[in-house]
């Protein structure tokens, strides 16, 4: 007995050990070290690592870049120099996630149609177009970047869908990393159309433009079938995955659909029914089934959060503007934005938590829409701050009105 006990306090002391040691390797990549440095002692003292010690190095990461202010190249760089030093290095982990329908299955399928798009369409064209830029090359160019641009789908798939999840059991660096990494693949396939669109000679500009987010995308690839979907797959229970595959309809896919309907072999969901009760509210009385209709029926969407910064709630009326998924139900409102905003909430909620300010209104154009997106500080009778409202609008039908139409006419 006192052998085991001994073997296993030694194991966790050299468990321990080698998580002191990778932490230090990359803490060096931060301290100014080249990262073939870096990576040759990495292969020397490491070698290779679990997809659990991915997430530990993605932890660090995320902390160290939220500690200091880098600019958007240095953390492209860092980004880079991790997928370099881990790829090929991360232990192979089996798991039964082929199973068409499945969230991950479609993940996947998704990824082959992307690199497909690439491979036969973007790069040749790519290539014509080095030759020369013709009107015509220009065009296919185009083409080829507004179906990528579907790329979008599966990314936000997994960063309200996946990612909530993973928070749940305490994993933050992917939501914070690879989301980081999201957005530049987005913006660079949006600049280089920009280029294309209002191109000026020159060539070389969209040429760099298109390698940086291929070269991205099929990182981003490595990332998620390497790390994130087998980081998930030890994580979540059968229960989120349905719930997933479940609400990633109302998301859509990327270039393609979901292979078939996932049913899992296993007793049917017990679904909680809603009560039929009433609520006693100062002007009126209202089952629960009635004020949830009279929600989703307002022309508006409708976010609460509460004092915590956590999500409680949101209407789902018929022309939701923004995708909610109910993963966000739980889930602190930072980490539902894109990182690079995640600071602008931080501080108008700390407006409203203070007292400094009891509403901020903004408007952007989305998509055909053009929207008007408003916060409300919700305080009690006694002027205690309980949460935040958020509220938004397509204002396009509002603002084409003219004239007058009474009730009469």
């Amino acid at each position: 007995m006192s052998e085991m006990i001994n073997n296993r306090e030694q194991h966790i002391h050299q468990n321990s050990e080698r998580q002191e040691k990778l932490k230090e390797i990359f803490l060096e990549l931060y301290n100014g070290k080249n990262v073939d440095e870096v990576k040759a002692r990495f292969d020397q003292v490491i070698g290779t690592v679990t997809v659990e010690e991915v997430a530990q190095i993605s932890q660090l990461q995320r902390s160290i870049l939220e500690s200091r202010d880098l600019p958007q190249s240095e953390v492209q760089r860092l980004s880079s120099a991790h997928m370099s030093i881990l790829k090929g290095k991360i232990e192979d982990v089996q798991h039964p996630e082929d199973e068409p329908g499945h969230p991950i299955h479609t993940f996947k399928l998704e990824n082959r149609e992307i690199e497909k798009l690439i491979q036969s369409r973007l790069q040749p064209h790519l290539e014509q177009f080095a030759k020369e830029d013709s009107d015509d090359n220009i065009y296919k160019l185009l083409e080829d970047i507004n179906l990528l641009l579907d790329i979008d789908k599966h990314y936000v798939r997994k960063e309200h869908l996946i990612f909530p999840y993973l928070e749940k059991y305490s994993i933050y660096g992917p939501s914070t990393n690879m989301w980081r990494i999201d957005d530049y693949i987005r913006d660079a396939i949006k600049e280089t159309k920009r280029k294309l669109m209002n191109y000026n000679g020159d060539k070389q500009a969209v040429i760099e433009g298109a390698a940086y987010f291929i070269q991205q995308i099929y990182d981003m690839i490595y990332r998620e079938e390497n790390i994130l979907f087998p980081m998930s797959m030890n994580h979540l229970t059968e229960d989120e995955w349905i719930k997933i595959a479940h609400e990633s309809d109302e998301i859509g896919y990327c270039l393609t659909e979901p292979a078939a309907i996932w049913m899992p072999e296993r007793k049917e969901l017990n679904v909680k029914a809603i009560s039929e009760g009433y609520i006693q509210l100062g002007t009126g009385v209202l089952s629960l089934n009635q004020l949830e209709l009279l929600l989703n029926h307002l022309p508006v969407d409708i976010t609460f959060i509460d004092d915590q910064d956590v999500v409680r709630y949101f209407s789902q009326g018929k022309e939701r503007i923004f995708p909610r998924t109910k993963a966000v139900i739980g889930r602190t409102v930072q980490n539902c934005h894109p990182p690079k905003s995640a600071h602008i909430v931080e501080e108008l909620l700390n407006d409203f938590k203070s007292g400094k300010k009891d509403s901020e209104d903004f408007w952007i154009k989305f998509r055909d829409k053009y929207v008007y997106i408003r916060y409300f500080a919700v305080r009690d009778e006694n002027k205690k701050y309980i949460g935040t409202l958020e509220f938004t609008q397509n204002i396009d039908p509002i603002q084409a009105i003219k004239g007058e139409k009474r009730i009469l006419s």
